[in-house]
Order: C-alpha cells, then sequence, then structure tokens
C-alpha cells in the first residue's frame, strides 16, 4: 500500500463508534495522517480516551439510531471544515444462537444499530458529502455478510444489508464525486470479539467458542486492529480513487 504519511491534511472526517475497537483505531490512524476528526459514540468515556490520541479531534456524545444526535455530528464537522471522509464502525454483535431462538427484541436493536444506524448516518452526510464536491465513506460490514454465519444468524444479516446499501450508494452517487466501499473483517482482537466468548456458559464453552472462531481462518489466528484499519484507511484515500462498491474482506482467508 502506498505511504499514506499526513494523506489526510486538511481534511475532515467524522467517525462513528470511535469509542473504542476498530472505530477508535480509525480515528486514530485518520488523525496520525493529518485529519481533523469527529469522533461520535454513546460512550462518553472512550471517546475521551480516544481523543487523547487524535490531536484536534471533536467529540460528539450520541447514538447512531437518533437522526438529531448524528445531526450534531455533522454540525459538529462542519465548524471544522468541509466533511469529506466517513467511515461508520458503530455496531453490535450476536446474538450467538440460532435464528428461531432470537428474541425480537434482540433483532430490532441489532437492526436498528447496524443497518438503521448506518442508513441514518449516510442520510445525514451524503448531501453534505455532494455539497462539498465529493467524499469517500468506509461501512463496517463483516465476512459475515457474505458467508452463511449459523452460529450469528442475526448479525450476518444485518451486515448483509450493509453491503448491499454500500454497493447502491456507490452506484447512486458515483456522479457526484462521492466513493463508498465497506470492510468486511473476519474475527478480529476487539471488545466485540471478546464479548462474544464472553457469554459462554463455562471455561470449556468458551475455549470451544474461540477455537471454532479461530478455525474459521486460514491464517490460523484472529486479526488485529490495525490490520483492519489500514484497509480502511487505504480506501479512504485517495490512493483508491478508483474503488468504490467494493466490500473487502480482511479476514484470513475466510473466504478464500
Amino acid at each position: 500500500m502506498p505511504a499514506l504519511s499526513d494523506g489526510f491534511a486538511g481534511k475532515v472526517a467524522l467517525v462513528t463508534g470511535a469509542a473504542s475497537g476498530l472505530g477508535r483505531g480509525t480515528a486514530e490512524r485518520l488523525a496520525a495522517q493529518g485529519a481533523r476528526v469527529v469522533l461520535f459514540d454513546r460512550d462518553e468515556a472512550g471517546l475521551r480516551t480516544t481523543e487523547a490520541a487524535c490531536p484536534g479531534s471533536v467529540v460528539v456524545v450520541g447514538d447512531v439510531t437518533a437522526a438529531a444526535d448524528i445531526a450534531r455530528a455533522v454540525d459538529a464537522a462542519a465548524a471544522l471544515g468541509k466533511l469529506t471522509l466517513l467511515a461508520t464502525a458503530a455496531g453490535l454483535i450476536g446474538p450467538t444462537k440460532p435464528l428461531p431462538e432470537v428474541e425480537e427484541a434482540e433483532w430490532d436493536r441489532l437492526f436498528a444499530v447496524n443497518v438503521k444506524g448506518t442508513w441514518l448516518t449516510l442520510k445525514a452526510v451524503l448531501p453534505v458529502m455532494r455539497d462539498a464536491g465529493g467524499g469517500s465513506i468506509v461501512a463496517f460490514a463483516s465476512a459475515a455478510g457474505l458467508v452463511a454465519s449459523p452460529a450469528m444468524p442475526a448479525y450476518a444479516a444485518t451486515k448483509a444489508a450493509v453491503i448491499s446499501m454500500t454497493r447502491s450508494v456507490a452506484r447512486g452517487h458515483a456522479a457526484e464525486g462521492i466513493r463508498m466501499n465497506c470492510v468486511c473483517p473476519g474475527s478480529i482482537q476487539t471488545p466485540m470479539l471478546e464479548a462474544t466468548f464472553a457469554g459462554a456458559a463455562t471455561p470449556e464453552l468458551r475455549a470451544a467458542r474461540e477455537a471454532e472462531f479461530r478455525a474459521r481462518h486460514p491464517l490460523g489466528r484472529f486479526g488485529e486492529t490495525h490490520e483492519v484499519t489500514e484497509a480502511v484507511v487505504f480506501l479512504l484515500s485517495d490512493a483508491a480513487s478508483f474503488i468504490t462498491g467494493t466490500a473487502l474482506p480482511v479476514d484470513g482467508g475466510r473466504l478464500a
């Protein structure tokens, strides 16, 4: 990948889900390369930790399922300059159970955050990018959105929706100079992955679940945060200027 040092100097970015995990990693990489970043999440304490590693960033505490909260984040970005970079990392994982056992409230909450939250963010940001003359967006989907996931069928359905949304936005807004791609991580060492394992009833079941997840990846290990955020930063950058509408697996070979 081409060197991107200072590749985002003077640009304004919005990162949802920036309080931890892949959202935090993405925000830190963008800030390290010169971007002014609006950090958005429900977790204020986590956002403050991210803020400390992102010089010039702005914290907005809010929920991606609330249009008014997202509007505040977009307004905060406008105060910094033209918003031309967006990473939608806010999301939930699970529940880890067969589809008939998923509760209606679990299904609704999962779709509210992963799908509605992505849509509301795009709904607010796309007109701003159009007025700015273009922009680049990366959504966070999952390898589970590209291949069967019997252990987490509800989660997989939300990520398949994000992938489809990505492709539709890419086609629908290309003439406006807006690119949209998504990354499809495999199992990455993040708090979200830990939450999946923490729900196991016994240490033995946890160990078995970890082994099952690890075995899905031919590289024989879980991914690291930086291995996903490097792909995100590349897709956001001008180095990827002829790439739009792609769903990029970062999955240790799971889909090979």
